[in-house]
């Protein structure tokens, strides 16, 4: 086991970093204006009418539990579909990345795994000081994957300066992308909503001062990717909503912030004529056990719906960890028969999981856009969603291409529950209208198109 002396040895290393890029208790407020001395390839600003060369940035990539994931692996399908040579760095859980595109693994000491979260590494795990790094900041209770993983990063671009146009930084927000931007290649970056948000509805929400104040430690590391997305000359968000919200979050100009709706693949996410819908089944989505995602409300909306509709059942993709706020909701309120868990599906499994639901619900608290949402809506099931943040900006107007209830409220998540397990026509409504959305505003390709086209001027204007 490392001792305190490597620990301090660690620190001390990354605090060699320039002064703007040390550590959160050495930081001073960072200006606004971006770091202005970058390398770019050979023969100056590169040539803006020919493929560009991207390294795409994820801390973490998980192909079956959360977003960064599947906006990873669309992106640069996409990006490459149209010509373009990306490369992805990603720390663990790796992303499935399709031919085409190249995946450089950024290993870690992988912290969190399943089955062993939190898990103490063996001595001979520990390589250099960015890993006694992580496994100190993890002792006292922080989460220290973006800020280890921008290390890391920095380390392999710095030997590489010149092979890409820009990087593009997915949410990472960790000190070393600043190091990247000053040492590698011009930095853009993508915030899909201001981890602010997940901060304030876990601490009001943690069961006791004890919880709240290990919360509190968990998100220091916001206070870093406040000082770094301040530092970003320009950050793509997926909606208006979540443009706004972060820019007063993180007091970022709005003109630095350009709103890049995300997409679907309606290929994979399409109805599936062969699948006969189960009576009573209602699906969603929850990749984290976490308030924000407001599963506990649908829970509680569940218990009661049965009372009138005793057939009706919940199917989640994801995974709750054991003796979870979740797991405990579920066993006081007796329907231990009524929530199953399904997690490690691919796409082709989730769509035909939509394709046997009556009704899809996003009960969220909070969304910077929902990628469920639309996937929901391109399966062709009836949605059922909160207005929480971006939502109604996904979902439409209410009664369009969907339902909408205000959010956190479980009595009005099962009264429209009621209406759409009732109202057979209403559902094959909605379904229809919201695979047309789906296919008329949200696609990978135009999403790589607007995506290119900010590359492109952010470049020019470096």
């Amino acid at each position: 086991m490392p001792g305190p002396a490597l620990f301090s040895a660690a620190w001390r290393r990354v605090a060699q970093l320039p002064a703007s890029l040390a550590m959160p208790s050495a930081v001073a407020p960072v200006p606004l204006d971006p770091a202005p001395s970058r390398r770019v390839r050979p023969g100056g600003v590169p040539g803006l009418d020919r493929p560009l060369r991207v390294a795409l940035l994820t801390y973490r990539g998980n192909p079956y539990c959360g977003g960064q994931g599947v906006y990873t692996r669309q992106l640069s399908r996409a990006l490459t579909r149209l010509g373009h040579e990306v490369e992805v760095f990603s720390g663990q859980p790796y992303p499935e990345i399709d031919d085409g595109v190249e995946l450089t693994r950024v290993p870690s000491l992988d912290l969190y795994r399943q089955p062993d979260p939190f898990r103490v590494p063996n001595w001979r795990e520990f390589r250099d000081p960015v890993d006694l790094l992580e496994f100190g900041v993890m002792c006292t209770a922080g989460f220290p994957e973006p800020l280890t993983f921008s290390l890391r990063a920095w380390r392999m671009l710095r030997r590489r300066a010149g092979d890409f146009d820009l990087v593009h930084d997915n949410q990472c927000l960790g000190y070393g992308i600043l190091a990247i931007a000053r040492d590698c290649a011009p930095v853009i970056g993508t915030i899909h909503h201001p981890i602010t948000v997940d901060r304030t509805l876990d601490i009001a929400h943690a069961p006791t001062l004890r919880k709240r104040m290990s919360m509190q430690r968990w998100y220091g590391f916001t206070r870093m990717q406040v000082r770094v997305a301040r530092r970003i000359p320009r950050i793509l968000t997926p909606s208006e909503t979540s443009r706004r919200d972060i820019a007063a979050a993180f007091d970022i100009p709005e003109p630095r912030l350009t709103t890049v709706t995300l997409g679907v693949d309606t290929e994979s996410f399409r109805p599936v004529a062969h699948v006969a819908r189960v009576a009573g089944r209602i699906i969603t989505t929850a990749s984290a056990d976490v308030p924000m995602k407001g599963l506990s409300n649908l829970i509680k909306a569940l218990a009661t719906l049965r009372i009138t509709h005793p057939d009706a059942h919940l199917m989640v993709i994801g995974k709750p960890r054991e003796e979870s706020r979740t797991t405990r909701l579920i066993r006081d309120l007796h329907l231990l028969g009524a929530v199953q868990f399904r997690s490690g599906l691919d796409e082709d499994q989730i769509a035909e999981l939509y394709a046997q639901s009556e009704v899809a619900v996003v009960p969220s608290l909070y969304e910077g856009f929902s990628l469920p949402a639309v996937e929901a809506m391109a399966s062709g099931v009836a949605l059922l969603a909160t207005r929480g943040g971006a939502l109604p900006d996904v979902v439409g107007a209410d009664g369009e291409a969907g339902v909408l209830v205000d959010s956190g409220d479980p009595e009005a998540l099962r009264a429209a529950l009621v209406r759409l397990l009732d109202d057979e026509l209403l559902r094959h409504r909605l379904g229809a209208a919201g695979r047309r959305r789906a296919i008329e505003r949200f696609s990978w390709e135009a999403t790589a198109r607007a995506t290119a086209g900010e590359y492109r001027d952010f470049l020019a204007s470096c």
